[in-house]
């Protein structure tokens, strides 16, 4: 007999929108506690926890709920500008987003973690660039970025 499998997306094998939402909320305490991202944080709206899980969690296979209502990749992407992130803010972002999601028990398989990881990799990279940008040479329709369990896009070509 042969089984269809149904493969989940990384979103729900993650958890779901709770487990994303809680992440974010766990995470930002720490960076809110952390003497080199602090500063860089201090003044972000309070809705900020929800709108990135939201957007992380969109991302990887989850509801559109920061497209369908909260923002889009090019307004992300202009949230950046000119807050002059460097590679030492975007590796402590790093470490302690790995570090809540040990934490929090996000699934520790293999494969779920260097997809989740390739992508934030990914996502913070793009983050420091923009941010030491003063404006966005995007398309204002590019769409968000869809992250599977899958095959990278190919080399950099910036």
């Amino acid at each position: 007999m042969n089984v269809k499998r149904t493969i989940p997306t990384l979103y729900e094998w993650a958890g779901g929108m709770a487990a994303f939402e809680n992440l974010f909320d766990k995470f930002y305490d720490k960076v809110l506690a952390d003497e080199v991202l602090e500063p860089v944080f201090k003044h972000m709206s309070p809705q900020h926890r929800l709108h990135v899980a939201h957007f992380v969690a969109e991302v990887l296979g989850g509801p559109k709920v920061y497209s369908d209502a909260e923002g889009s990749h090019f307004e992300m992407i202009r949230k950046h500008l000119q807050k002059y992130l460097t590679e030492k803010h975007r590796k402590r972002w790093m470490d302690l987003l790995q570090q809540t999601a040990d934490e929090m028990d996000l699934p520790a398989d293999p494969e779920f973690r260097s997809a989740f990881m390739a992508y934030l990799e990914w996502g913070t990279r793009i983050a420091v660039i923009n941010s030491n940008q003063d404006n966005v040479s995007e398309d204002p329709n590019v769409p968000m970025p869809k992250w599977g369990w899958g095959i990278p896009g190919g080399p950099y070509l910036g």
